[in-house]
């Protein structure tokens, strides 16, 4: 029984372990217990950090170059599906849509002209993808027998200076912010005109595993919304013993003795 509750929490926490380790932080090991791995500055890319090519660009001797320009979680505005413009750079003035967002690193990646969607996102760090802008060229495998290919990468651009969100009614880059309406959801709202800049479908339907949500056909070993919805405390303004006694069903007829104090 023990074996296997160490088994199950082993795998659990399988992401959660990965990542610290891939961080430098101190993390826990059924077998050798706490133990601290050595701090460093971990290179964040589009790969996860508990894959091959993450601990590839991670080998030793090579160090981040780029500074790091941290968001709070509750500031980011740019999601997958938005159309955002790029505002430096030789696509400068160019829209497209994000489709994947790295948020340790705070960029971006704009691929393919009016495609309309954001295609991907990475929750985990601090990128976005905007297809087909902002690339770099080279000739793969060129020799003199064999002209090769042409490789086409996206090259990062920083969320917060290098694009900007649009407004829908008019296509034009305008500064947002967070509000909350009538209604009282939080939304995005443009600072130059007050409307709302509503999010995409795909960003709300898409779980922070990856996973999207309508798609998902539900399995027998999955938590039922009835069990998740179940309300199984109430709280009460009493103390923790009163609320145990009233439960079940004891009552306190004795009389407090007296308390003096000097």
């Amino acid at each position: 029984m023990r074996l296997t509750v160490v088994t199950l929490g082993y795998f659990k926490k399988y992401v959660q372990r990965e990542i610290a380790k891939a961080s430098g932080v101190s993390v826990y090991t059924p077998v050798q217990g706490w133990r601290h791995v050595r701090k460093r500055d971990w290179i964040y890319d589009e790969n996860r950090p508990w894959t091959d090519a993450a601990k590839e660009a991670n080998l030793p001797g090579k160090r981040l170059r780029e500074l790091i320009e941290p968001i709070p979680e509750s500031e980011w505005k740019i999601f997958k599906g938005d159309r955002v413009q790029i505002l430096k750079g030789i696509d400068k003035g160019k829209q497209g849509l994000v489709c994947a967002i790295i948020r340790e690193r705070n960029w971006c990646y704009v691929e393919g002209l009016n495609c309309g969607l954001v295609c991907a996102i990475i929750r985990e760090r601090n990128w976005c993808y905007v297809e087909g802008l902002n690339c770099s060229y080279k000739w793969v495998n060129k020799s003199a027998s064999s002209p090769g290919f042409l490789s086409k990468v996206e090259k990062p651009l920083l969320v917060t200076t290098e694009v900007s969100l649009l407004e829908p009614s008019d296509l034009q880059p305008t500064e947002t912010e967070w509000r909350f309406d009538e209604d009282g959801q939080r939304v995005r709202v443009s600072v130059r005109s007050g409307r709302v800049v509503p999010m995409s479908e795909r960003a709300l339907n898409e779980a922070e595993d990856m996973v999207d949500k309508s798609a998902y056909v539900e399995q027998s070993w999955d938590t039922k919304e009835k069990e998740l919805t179940k309300i199984t405390f109430v709280p009460k303004a009493m103390s923790f013993e009163d609320d145990i006694m009233d439960s079940m069903g004891i009552k306190e007829d004795r009389e407090r003795a007296p308390n003096y104090y000097y």
